[in-house]
């Protein structure tokens, strides 16, 4: 019998620190557990661009998984969202839809930064956003260790809207100037 795979997700909304007379002061945070979360049945309902579902259905998904089902749309309306779930059931193409919905494609500055503790996962997410927003045009590449540094300042000079990468390459990528967090909204 195969087990039903359970997601949990919890939202957070964007504002967490205010800052006021020079000072930041912490907001309370809430927690929004899954369980009160409304799960999105379809893709067709979550409101996603036309080309990003025709690249969605094109890479062969048919319906969310659960974890889609509650955490997609929270992260397109700007909320920070801590997920929880087992290994295969759409982690990295939940993040990858995110972010192609949330990219203006006319803009060709880094609007999404998405760090990875491994090589393997922010290449694999490179390779999703690319396949899932081919038909939108998005321009995503992966800065990660082993891969020439010269390559990734080309790339991120010549403009990308996604960048996916580990944290020791992002952060050299900084500090050489080549790359500001400025632009960047998720």
């Amino acid at each position: 019998m195969a087990a039903i795979a359970t997601a949990r997700v919890s939202v957070v909304p964007m504002t967490r620190l205010v800052q006021g007379g020079g000072k930041v002061l912490k907001e309370k945070l809430e927690f929004v557990p899954s369980d009160d979360i409304k799960p999105i049945m379809s893709f067709d309902q979550m409101n996603l661009k036309d080309e990003l579902l025709r690249g969605i259905y094109n890479y062969g998904f048919e319906k969310p998984s659960a974890i889609q089902q509650r955490a997609i749309r929270p992260i397109i309306d700007g909320c920070d969202v801590v997920a929880q779930v087992q290994s295969g059931t759409g982690k990295t193409s939940m993040i990858a839809l995110a972010s192609c919905q949330t990219v203006d494609t006319s803009s060709r500055e880094v609007q999404v930064l998405i760090l990875s503790p491994t090589r393997e996962l922010a290449a694999q997410i490179d390779k999703v956003i690319l396949a899932m927003g081919n038909y939108m045009s998005i321009q995503a590449h992966s800065c990660i260790g082993g891969k020439s540094v010269g390559e990734d300042i080309r790339k991120l000079e010549n403009g990308v809207q996604v960048v996916s990468g580990t944290p020791g390459r992002v952060h050299d990528m900084i500090k050489r100037e080549v790359y500001a967090l400025d632009t960047s909204n998720y």
